[in-house]
């Protein structure tokens, strides 16, 4: 495991279901973040594909890093995910806020899960990428993702942030992202306005740090931990130009 402080940004490179057992009991105001889908890609009809070829096409001039969890099954993929949002739920303040990204295919799964691992289930925010997905002809073309959010325990409704959006369209653009399913680090900034000014979020998903910038960004404090060292090595680089 491999620790790194940048600014109000501490990083972890290693294994979440490792890290997160360490981290400070009731020490979070969120958690927010995009896991692996272990959905079937863009062109196979199942998860077990190499990950470059299940999200892009041959023609895709851009290369990025691979990184690991996106090839269980659907069964696996509920315990799983029901391990570390339950490890999640331990670091949660009360009245804290859970918001897990998603795709179509695990989104029933998703639900249940959050539930499972101890958050209350408070609905789901739809991500419209407008252009920026697939289409098949004959078919409705999958351009939204899903935010499911929750939180741990009650939730008052004076917690100085006021009434959010439950809808937001972002296109993604090739030229910024970092990550093979980065997300636009603008949506990122709406996600966490849900957030306190004086938030510590947690994202045991780091990937690139979309969300770790957009936290920065907004002079909040960021908890990232990431498997793979090469998006590790992105992220330190990215938040440290903050």
């Amino acid at each position: 495991m491999k620790k790194i402080q940048i600014g109000s940004a501490t990083l972890y490179n290693g294994n979440c279901m490792k890290i997160l057992p360490t981290l400070e009991t009731g020490s979070m105001d969120a958690v927010i973040t995009d896991p692996p889908y272990s959905s079937g890609g863009s062109l196979h009809p199942h998860g077990s594909a190499n990950i470059t070829k299940k999200y892009f096409n041959a023609k895709t001039k851009k290369k990025y890093h691979e990184f690991t969890g996106d090839n269980r099954d659907q069964r696996s993929y509920a315990l799983w995910c029901s391990l570390w949002m339950e490890q999640c739920a331990n670091l949660m303040k009360h009245h804290s806020v859970g918001a897990i990204f998603t795709d179509w295919r695990q989104l029933p799964n998703m639900v249940d899960i959050m539930q499972a691992g101890g958050l209350f289930y408070r609905g789901i925010v739809p991500w419209n990428k407008q252009g920026s997905c697939r289409k098949q002809k004959g078919r409705f073309a999958h351009q939204c993702e899903y935010v499911i959010w929750g939180s741990f325990g009650p939730m008052p409704f004076d917690r100085g942030v006021g009434c959010l959006p439950g809808f937001y369209e972002y296109r993604v653009d090739p030229r910024e992202k970092l990550h093979i399913t980065g997300k636009p680090v603008e949506l990122m900034h709406d996600i966490i306005k849900i957030t306190p000014d004086d938030a510590v979020i947690l994202d045991p998903f780091m990937g690139s740090a979309s969300t770790g910038v957009a936290a920065l960004e907004q002079g909040k404090k960021f908890i990232g931990i990431e498997l793979s060292e090469d998006y590790f090595n992105i992220a330190c680089e990215r938040l440290s130009k903050i």
